[in-house]
């Protein structure tokens, strides 16, 4: 991991955190760890991906589609269809 990854994710979980906060109403530290978790989170912290591309609110959009689908991909951001 480069010297600059644990700032581009410490950024990225605040952010995310604070979206599935409002968004669901869940604890912070539940959200963090149910973002932590997740498949999203692990493409992100993947340097090889370079997802630091992502505003916070794509990656968030990511997490939500893999609650929901159980799959990132399934997010608008990834699947570069006719709908975007």
């Amino acid at each position: 991991m480069s010297n600059i990854m644990p700032f581009i994710l410490s950024h990225y979980n605040s952010e995310i955190v604070k979206r599935i906060c409002g968004k669901y109403g869940i604890e912070p530290m539940d959200a963090l760890r149910r973002f932590l978790l997740s498949e999203t989170y692990h493409m992100l912290a993947d340097e090889e991906l370079e997802m630091w591309d992502f505003s916070p609110l794509g990656i968030f959009d990511m997490w939500e589609n893999e609650q929901i689908t159980g799959d990132p991909g399934n997010s608008l951001y990834l699947r570069r269809d006719e709908y975007v």
